[in-house]
């Protein structure tokens, strides 16, 4: 019986893409330019490589001209193309993966890549972002991390993010990333029982980042906190805090006043009742007091 006449047999891939990152940004032989960032940086590549490797460029590079009788995949556009709205090394950085299968990261890029990577339906250049940014995940990076992990529907990356936080809270809340989250995911962080930070402290943090939130939006502080403000456990605490609370409110309506009086009720009736279950709940970082042995529920 005779043997096969054919196989294919593959060389060494470190060469091939060693050969092929010498053609990143390089102008000899390019056939197409970019015009990138504020600064208009021109970045040189080539189109049959952007257009076999990336759908999203396949399309833009074969955009016909709108009253041409041609296919528009037959007719190839015209550069430059202006990228105005994403920075030169974010989108070197997209390009040294189409040209080698292979990217160079760092913190300070790697959530703008995944952002690119996810507009261009980059989906082996998505993993190798969260990857990284699971691996290198830091106090300060972590709520900008799980702000795009949910925007761009990382469900992965948004739990591994909030065991993150779950684990230094008390940090976190103190970052500016922690300031800039939107109301829908810090409502989600705040659902939370592994959260390592007491409840009064978590309403300081709340407070800070609604009046910062409420700047930035030009809306009235009780408006942008509508959401958070449901997940504060307020029967957690103790009547001289909950007093306090009261009074501050006063100054900005963080906190709607039908919520204080449930959490007044929960003292007064020595238990849970009357308040969503959860919000009785203490969470990792709850310093005890006394009156919690009444919200328990399995309690005499």
């Amino acid at each position: 019986m005779a043997g096969r006449s054919s196989a294919r047999l593959q060389g060494e891939a470190a060469a091939f893409t060693a050969a092929l990152r010498t053609l990143v940004n390089n102008p000899q032989f390019s056939d197409v330019t970019f015009v990138v960032g504020p600064e208009q940086q021109k970045v040189f590549a080539h189109r049959c490589v952007l257009a076999c490797r990336c759908q999203a460029f396949q399309g833009m590079l074969c955009q016909g001209p709108v009253d041409s009788e041609d296919s528009p995949s037959s007719v190839p556009a015209q550069g430059p193309f202006i990228l105005g709205n994403v920075q030169p090394e974010v989108f070197l950085t997209v390009i040294e993966f189409l040209y080698t299968n292979t990217v160079t990261l760092n913190r300070h890029i790697a959530l703008e890549v995944l952002t690119s990577s996810v507009e261009y339906g980059l989906q082996d250049l998505c993993k190798l972002c969260v990857k990284f940014i699971k691996d290198t995940l830091s106090t300060e990076q972590v709520c900008e991390a799980l702000q795009a992990a949910v925007t761009y529907g990382q469900a992965d990356l948004q739990q591994h993010c909030l065991a993150f936080i779950e684990g230094c809270t008390a940090a976190v809340v103190r970052t500016q990333g922690f300031h800039e989250l939107s109301d829908v995911v810090l409502a989600w962080v705040l659902r939370s029982d592994r959260l390592a930070v007491d409840e009064l402290d978590l309403v300081q943090a709340v407070r800070e980042w609604a009046h910062v939130s409420s700047a930035v939006l030009e809306r009235p502080v009780s408006e942008v906190a509508a959401l958070p403000v449901q997940e504060l456990r307020l029967p957690l605490l103790a009547p001289s805090e909950l007093a306090t609370l009261e009074r501050h409110n006063q100054q900005d309506l963080l906190i709607p006043m039908e919520s204080i009086a449930a959490a007044w009720r929960s003292h007064a009736l020595r238990k849970g009742s009357g308040v969503p279950s959860h919000l009785c709940q203490p969470r990792h970082g709850t310093r005890p007091r006394d009156h919690h042995r009444h919200l328990d529920p399995h309690a005499k």
